[in-house]
């Protein structure tokens, strides 16, 4: 692992605070500024990798080329999870040992882009998709802990949210571009258009991918397009924030950060709690389906599924940004399942389209009520990185358990996984608001600052 001069970053860091007021564009300030301007704009390649989805073929010849029948289609989709569940810990856990985040995510996108080309010539789809799950595994527990590695606490449900914009981006011009290549591409060169979906999807996945290698941040220490003002910046403002910056120095090992992980009861409530939201939000695996019940055409379905996603991504941008500046995370996560549970009843208790429709979009909301909460799951086990890197995935892992293929059509069960997740976040809440408490009368009580269990001026976000 790559090692940091201490007394060289010390130095560096001491000049940045110590740095004349009359040159403006040199102070800490604006030193942190332009960082995270340029950390931002680099970071906005990620929301380009996520590519589109398979949902998006059962509306055209899928099915009935493969001759999948009954729950065959489901089986499909979720097989995907069974990678998901067993490589995710190991993935991330691989990416804490390397440090190369820049290198080793775009290239799980190569194997999994590769995966996505050949399932247009290969007729096992099941068995695609699974060593698909395996590649896709790394992905997204990878791209939370790296944005965990820049960004401080109050800066963190928001980023999440910048680099995730590509989940509605994709559910909605994802659908749009399958909608076109669906109408225009059936037949060409004698392969059906649910082929070509997977060809040109695969392709464009590995050359986005490939550009992701030269663009991507590794960490704070070793990336090397900062400069050394910039990396000192960078690393001192996330030990200022109590994101400890210990690996970076070798006092916490990938294998502790797993004995630390799994002897945390938190982590534990956290992976159940999440299993259940996931539950809920499982109707996204199923969106241009609930679309298609409206009765319009495959292209007019597909049309109509890209404006919900639109609203996702604005309220995902609006109600992260606020949870960050107001430094809350429970009650916008609690804002969040409401809504979605309002727009489930309303699907269970209409057959209007003008309403039915209404409520896919309060549906897709739900999305930033699940990004506010790995803000709130970094913040929570934001001191020790090795310990949050396996965190990260295995609380994603183990919530993919709720990733079914048999209660997605059942808007009842999603409202009560909906009420299990909030109860559950909101026991957790109280139990961290204890802890702030507890933390606050143990500083106004020690005599001696090493007698501090917690670092002063720690604070739980809840």
């Amino acid at each position: 692992m790559p090692s940091l001069d201490d007394t060289k970053t010390v130095d560096i860091i001491d000049e940045i605070n110590d740095l004349p007021t009359g040159v403006p564009c040199h102070t800490r300030d604006e030193l942190e500024r332009r960082l995270l301007r340029k950390l931002d704009l680099h970071m906005c390649m990620i929301p380009v990798l996520y590519t589109l989805n398979l949902v998006n073929v059962r509306l055209q010849g899928f099915e009935k080329d493969l001759h999948l029948q009954g729950q065959q289609f489901a089986t499909i989709l979720s097989v995907l999870f069974v990678g998901f569940i067993i490589m995710e810990v190991p993935g991330n856990m691989f990416l804490h040992w390397l440090q190369r985040p820049a290198v080793f995510i775009p290239s799980c996108m190569i194997v999994w882009g590769t995966i996505s080309v050949l399932t247009g010539f290969y007729t096992g789809v099941l068995f695609a998709r699974l060593f698909l799950g395996f590649a896709e595994a790394p992905f997204y527990p990878g791209v939370i802990f790296l944005v965990s590695r820049w960004y401080k606490r109050n800066e963190l449900a928001s980023r999440l949210a910048l680099v995730s914009y590509g989940i509605p981006l994709s559910s909605a011009f994802g659908s749009l571009f399958a909608s076109g290549i669906l109408r225009e591409m059936q037949g060409k060169l004698g392969q059906a258009a649910w082929r070509w979906l997977f060809f040109i999807e695969g392709g464009i996945t590995i050359l986005v991918a490939i550009c992701a290698i030269f663009i991507l941040p590794d960490f704070p220490h070793n990336t090397r397009w900062l400069t050394p003002e910039e990396r000192a910046l960078a690393i001192s403002r996330l030990a200022e924030d109590g994101s400890g910056m210990a690996d970076e120095l070798g006092k916490h090992s990938t294998i502790q950060g797993l004995r630390d992980a799994v002897s945390d009861w938190k982590v534990w409530w956290f992976s159940v709690a999440l299993m259940f939201q996931l539950l809920a939000q499982s109707f996204t695996a199923y969106f241009p389906t609930l679309c298609a019940t409206l009765g319009y055409n495959t292209t007019e379905t597909l049309l109509l599924c890209a404006p919900p996603w639109v609203f996702a991504g604005i309220v995902a941008c609006a109600l992260t940004w606020y949870s960050d500046k107001k430094q809350r995370r429970f009650k916008y996560l609690a804002a969040s399942n409401a809504l979605s549970a309002l727009a489930f009843i309303m699907s269970m208790f209409t057959m209007n389209k003008a309403v039915r429709y209404i409520s896919l979009f309060l549906m897709t909301p739900i999305l930033s009520g699940y990004l506010v909460l790995w803000g709130w799951i970094n913040n929570t086990f934001a001191r020790e990185p090795a310990k949050r890197a396996v965190v990260i995935a295995l609380i994603n892992a183990v919530g993919q358990i709720g990733n079914g293929p048999t209660y997605r059509y059942s808007y009842a069960i999603s409202i009560a996984a909906i009420g299990v997740s909030t109860a559950m976040f909101g026991g957790m809440h109280l139990y961290l608001k204890h802890l702030n408490e507890q933390i606050e009368r143990n500083e106004r009580d020690a005599k001696d600052i090493k007698e501090l269990r917690d670092p002063i001026g720690f604070r739980y976000l809840v």
